[in-house]
């Protein structure tokens, strides 16, 4: 439950409102299949709900819920506060400016980012988001695939900037751990100088910031649990439903798994490759060795 909802963000009162929700179904003996077909709803209205997907939930909506699964007045109050915090507040990747720029499947992991307590990522071409400067990302857009106006470019720059001000939260800062394959270090992305400049930022921000964690897979370790290619593994606080969820992201879309079996797989691949690879010093050093070589 969370203690202060006047202060809370629309994409944490959401995950919340879905996680609660969902207990008080199971709680009640009732499956999804029930539940919609007594309301008249869709299966995937339901999924959307308890998953916190919407970008707002009618308080309506919570009600009926609430009534169907007999929630006390206390309980129901709380998931109505939860509600009108998402039809009267936005969460910053909604706004105009980015809503051209942001795809579906990414404005869904926006929202899950936004209230995740730890992030998990392996990246094997790219420095991960995170942790990118303004010079790299604008490189990354410049020779993408997509024709994009400089208008979007800057938007886009925008929004991976701002998505960095979860690690400097002065209250409970995201804590990331990245594993980076050792091709990112050789990758001259954007020419010598802009990657000199990413290595070097890496380097000051695991310096300065003891939620940050990054380890470097070097070639020389051959295969690892990670070959398959990039994802991320979003850790939530003990009181969230699920506790971990993957994000996967690729050329044709990004996509948000759920299903413990899947979700373990990945976070089994995770703490593999955090035991093969060097340690934070020596991928270190490995990172300033390769800042030398650029």
């Amino acid at each position: 439950m969370i203690t202060d909802i006047e202060s809370a963000t629309p994409a944490l009162c959401r995950l919340q409102l879905g996680s609660e929700l969902r207990q008080l179904r199971q709680a009640a003996g009732l499956n999804g299949r029930q539940v919609v077909r007594k309301l008249l709803w869709s299966s995937s209205k339901l999924t959307r709900l308890e998953t916190g997907d919407n970008a707002s939930v009618e308080p309506s909506d919570v009600i009926a819920l609430c009534q169907i699964y007999g929630a006390t007045a206390e309980q129901r109050a709380v998931l109505e506060g939860y509600a009108a915090v998402t039809k009267t507040r936005r969460d910053w990747w909604q706004s105009a400016e980015y809503r051209p720029v942001i795809r579906p499947g990414f404005k869904a992991y926006l929202g899950l980012e936004a209230t995740a307590s730890a992030f998990q990522t392996y990246a094997s071409e790219f420095v991960p988001g995170l942790l990118q400067t303004e010079a790299y990302v604008r490189a990354i857009y410049a020779n993408g695939h997509q024709a994009l106006s400089a208008e979007e470019v800057d938007s886009l720059v925008t929004v991976r900037m701002t998505r960095q001000e979860a690690l400097l939260r002065t209250e409970s800062p995201l804590k990331l751990t990245a594993i980076i394959n050792e091709a990112v270090l050789r990758r001259a992305v954007g020419g010598p100088k802009v990657i000199r400049g990413q290595l070097g930022h890496i380097v000051d921000v695991v310096t300065a910031r003891p939620n940050v964690r990054v380890q470097v897979v070097p070639f020389k370790l051959g295969l690892h649990p990670a070959m398959s290619g990039p994802f991320v593994v979003l850790r939530f606080s003990d009181r969230a439903v699920p506790r971990h969820i993957v994000y996967l992201e690729n050329l044709a879309g990004a996509w948000v798994y759920r299903k413990e079996g899947d979700v373990e797989r990945y976070v089994e691949a995770f703490a593999d490759l955090q035991a093969l690879a060097p340690g934070p010093h020596e991928s270190l050093n490995l990172i300033k060795k390769a800042v030398k070589e650029h």
